[in-house]
């Protein structure tokens, strides 16, 4: 499918362009040495025509949730799949979509891998995981899965406004956008193009270590610059947590390899202390005794949302593209990721009446 931005910002513009029709267009640091900064200088400048067709798709779409990372690797991406599919279960009309341009993993994580996006006159159709549960991404249209997406940030800002102006997603109560780390091109376009139609927050998700809450940090600086609330931090993989029978018990040896003695141990629990056979172990996996995110949310005087384990049933239920509420397999990270739904639809900047 085309770039229904091309019109709009040239594919060989410079990374950073401001668009045709901004004022500054062909005057800005940003088009030195562009090969279209005269012709920009020249164009006459105007409203662009594509955020009245935004807003027009947007009207029938009541939230719309940004979640955000200041680095990869978070869990950014299984927290949105997860909402989503949780927002679905409460009987809310949901949409997904999937602005990680250069690593859409969403469509894995709904269970969508090889869907293909459909077109009628009402413009793209969302791929359906549920009657009520509608997800687009970039991945749906590229040929081969192990595809490279190698784009400027003209281009990348274009699919985005793409996917905002011609996807048909019909009457929803959320609309969650599933944004790439940092604060690039992409943030900053999503916000552009939906300022006129209202961001209701974002959610940041985050690790308890150091090294991931000063990029949240700067997440946040972001959020407050650009006008959108935090609805909350997400603490995730806060501390590895799983049942004692899930665990695989080792003994090393004198030579120093690794014997298994996992049956041993659990048929000795089993004979001599049954009740243990019940317990979930837990060890921290990052570094948390600077206080981690929420020391961090009262610093920063941003809602601290709760803590989402390092668990590896949540992580199998991501692979295969399921929800983590489906069944009893997630014992120990749903609930905790129920509790932090739960608070954010309660929550009065969500309510859907």
């Amino acid at each position: 499918m085309e770039n229904g931005d091309s019109n709009q910002i040239p594919e060989n513009a410079n990374e950073h362009c401001p668009g045709p029709q901004s004022e500054s267009a062909g005057q800005s640091d940003a088009c030195q040495g562009c090969p279209n900064q005269e012709a920009c200088a020249t164009a006459p400048k105007g409203p662009d025509p594509d955020l009245v067709a935004i807003a027009e798709r947007m009207a029938t779409v009541k939230r719309k949730i940004l979640v955000l990372s200041g680095k990869g690797g978070v869990g950014k991406s299984t927290f949105s799949a997860q909402l989503s599919f949780a927002l679905a279960a409460m009987d809310f009309q949901v949409g997904l979509l999937d602005i990680d341009i250069c690593g859409p993993s969403i469509p894995k994580m709904l269970g969508l891998e090889g869907q293909d996006i459909h077109q009628s006159n009402l413009g793209w159709s969302p791929v359906y995981v549920e009657s009520n549960l509608g997800v687009m991404s970039i991945g749906f249209m590229l040929p081969n899965p192990d595809e490279a997406v190698i784009w400027r940030g003209p281009r990348k800002n274009g699919i985005i406004k793409q996917f905002l102006k011609d996807v048909y997603w019909g009457e929803l109560d959320f609309l969650v956008v599933d944004a790439p780390p940092g604060t690039s091109d992409e943030h900053i376009s999503i916000v552009q193009f939906l300022q006129g139609t209202g961001i209701d927050g974002a959610i940041i998700v985050t690790t308890p270590q150091q090294v991931s809450l000063i990029d949240v940090r700067k997440e946040v600086s972001f959020c407050k610059k650009v006008g959108v609330e935090v609805l909350g931090v997400v603490e995730n993989m806060s501390g590895l947590c799983q049942p004692v029978t899930d665990f695989r018990f080792t003994r090393v040896t004198e030579t120093g390899e690794q014997k298994d003695v996992t049956e041993w141990v659990i048929e000795y629990m089993r004979e001599k202390a049954p009740e243990m056979l019940n317990l979930v172990a837990c060890s921290e996996v990052f570094d948390s005794s600077s206080g981690g995110a929420a020391k961090m949310c009262k610093e920063m005087n941003v809602p601290f949302l709760g803590k989402v384990p390092l668990d590896p049933q949540l992580c199998k239920a991501a692979e295969e593209g399921r929800s983590c509420f489906a069944d009893t397999k997630c014992g120990v990270s749903a609930p905790a990721l129920q509790r932090i739904i739960e608070k954010l639809v309660a929550n009065q900047a969500l309510s859907t009446t």
